[in-house]
C-alpha cells in the first residue's frame, strides 16, 4: 500500500472524530505554548537584570560600611564586637592612586537625604538626594536631559544648586521648565540647574524620583559633616572592576587599621560580579521553568497514548477488515503512527503560536524576550512526543489477528 493510501486513512480516521482529536491537540499545544512563553520569560528576566546593571554602569564599584565585625582593629582584636570605622572623605581621596590603585579611574563621595522639596505650593518629598561629587553622574551613568550638571567650583563653594530626576520635576513643575527656577529643600532654596534623563522603574523603586546637589551644600544644610553613606568608584574598564576591588579592600584595609584575620568593616559592591551571579541565578531560573512547562508535554504524550487505544479499540473491526482484504501490518502501524505525529504537530503548530501572541503581553512586571532555540526545540520535541507514545497503539494495531478482529463486538 502506497504511504498516499496510508495518510489518507490516517486523516480520515482523524477527521471522523473531530472533537476528540481537537481534545488530544490540546494538551500538545498547552505544553508548547508554555515551554515557548516560560523559557522568553526566563530571558526577559535576564534582559531586565542586564538593563538595570548597565543603567548603573557596568565599571561601577560601591564602597559601604558594614557593621558587625568581630576584631575589626589589631589594636583591639579581643574577639568581642569592634567600633566601625566611618567612611570619610580621606578615604574616598586616597582611593584615587595611581601607585596603590592603578585600576580606579576616579571616585565620588556619597551622602543621602529624603528631603521634602516644594515649588509654589506643590511638594513633593524626594526619595533619595545624593550629594557627591561631578564623577558621581559618569560613573553612575546619569546623564542631563536639560540644563547643566553640578560642577567642581559648586562643590567647593559649596553652592545651592540641585539636579533633579524626572519624577521630581514632573511632580513639582508640572509641564514648565524647571532650569532656573528656585525650589524649598527642607526649607533651604535651591537653584535647579538641570533636569536628569529618565531611567525609568526598576520594580518598586522610581529611579527618576531622584536628585544631586553638591556634598559640601548637603552636608553644610540637610545631613551634616559626619561619616559618608557610601564611595563610588568608577574603574578604568568594566574588566578592571575585580582588580580595582583588590585595590580598594587592600587600601581601606590599611587605612582602617584592620589585622589579617578581622571581619572587614566596610563592603565593596562590584557590579560584575553582581551580573555574572544574576545571570547564573536566571539561567537556573529559565532552565527550571523550560522544565516545568515541558512536564505538560509529557502530560500530552500520555493523552495522546489513552485517545489513540481508545481509537485503536473503537476500531478494530475496521481494522480485521483491511486486513482480511490485503493490508500489511506496516500500513496499519503507520496509519495510526502518522494519525498519533499529525496530532502532535497540529497541537504543536498552535502551541507555537499561542506561546508567540503571549510573548508579546507583559508576564510578572517582565517583558518576554523571545528564544529562537526553544520554538524549534518545543516542536520537535512535540512531533517525536508522538511518535514515541503513539508507537505503542499503533503497534497493538499492527498485531491484531483478521479473525479476531472481525469477531470484536
Amino acid at each position: 500500500m502506497k504511504f498516499r493510501e496510508v495518510f489518507r486513512f490516517a486523516f480520515a480516521g482523524l477527521k471522523a472524530n473531530k472533537l476528540r482529536s481537537a481534545l488530544t491537540t490540546l494538551g500538545i499545544l498547552i505544553g508548547v505554548g508554555a515551554v515557548i512563553l516560560l523559557v522568553a520569560v526566563g530571558k526577559g528576566s535576564g534582559a531586565q537584570v542586564q538593563a538595570n546593571i548597565d543603567k548603573l554602569g557596568t565599571n561601577l564599584l560601591e564602597v559601604s560600611r558594614q557593621a558587625g565585625g568581630f576584631g575589626a582593629r589589631a589594636s583591639r582584636n579581643t574577639g568581642t564586637q569592634s567600633t566601625v570605622s566611618a567612611l570619610t572623605l580621606a578615604d574616598a581621596q586616597a582611593l584615587v592612586d595611581p601607585v596603590n590603585a592603578p585600576d580606579v579611574l576616579d571616585e565620588a563621595p556619597v551622602v543621602t537625604a529624603s528631603p521634602t522639596a516644594t515649588y509654589q505650593g506643590a511638594t513633593h518629598p524626594i526619595a533619595q538626594l545624593v550629594g557627591t561629587y561631578p564623577a558621581y553622574l559618569t560613573a553612575t551613568n546619569w546623564q542631563i536631559a536639560e540644563g547643566s550638571s553640578i560642577t567642581d567650583d559648586d562643590v567647593s563653594q559649596a553652592r545651592k544648586v540641585i539636579v533633579i530626576g524626572q519624577t521630581v520635576a514632573t511632580d513639582l513643575f508640572g509641564t514648565a521648565d524647571p532650569v532656573g527656577r528656585q525650589v524649598m529643600i527642607n526649607s533651604v532654596p535651591y537653584s535647579v540647574e538641570g533636569v536628569l534623563q529618565a531611567k525609568g522603574s526598576s520594580g518598586l523603586q522610581d529611579a527618576d524620583d531622584f536628585a544631586i546637589a553638591p556634598l559640601t551644600t548637603v552636608q553644610d544644610s540637610l545631613s551634616g559633616f559626619g561619616s559618608l553613606n557610601q564611595i563610588v568608584v568608577q574603574a578604568k574598564s568594566a574588566g578592571a572592576t575585580t582588580a580595582a576591588q583588590d585595590e580598594i579592600t587592600s587600601i581601606l584595609t590599611a587605612r582602617h587599621h584592620l589585622s589579617a584575620t578581622a571581619s572587614p568593616d566596610f563592603r565593596v559592591l562590584n557590579q560584575q560580579s553582581l551580573l555574572a551571579t544574576s545571570s547564573s541565578t536566571t539561567h537556573t531560573f529559565t532552565v527550571l521553568l523550560g522544565a516545568v512547562a515541558a512536564i505538560s508535554l509529557l502530560v500530552g504524550g500520555i493523552g495522546i497514548t489513552n485517545i489513540m487505544l481508545v481509537t485503536v479499540t473503537e476500531r478494530t473491526r475496521e481494522i480485521g477488515i483491511r486486513k482480511a482484504l490485503g493490508a500489511p501490518r506496516a500500513a496499519i502501524l503507520g496509519q495510526f503512527l502518522i494519525e498519533a505525529v499529525m496530532l502532535s504537530l497540529i497541537g504543536g503548530a498552535l502551541g507555537v503560536a499561542a506561546g508567540l501572541i503571549g510573548t508579546r503581553f507583559t508576564v510578572a512586571g517582565v517583558k518576554p524576550v523571545i528564544v529562537p532555540a526553544s520554538i524549534a526545540l518545543a516542536f520537535a520535541v512535540s512531533a517525536l512526543i508522538g511518535l514515541f507514545f503513539g508507537s505503542f497503539p499503533a503497534n497493538r494495531a499492527a498485531k491484531l489477528h483478521p479473525i479476531q478482529a472481525l469477531r470484536h463486538e
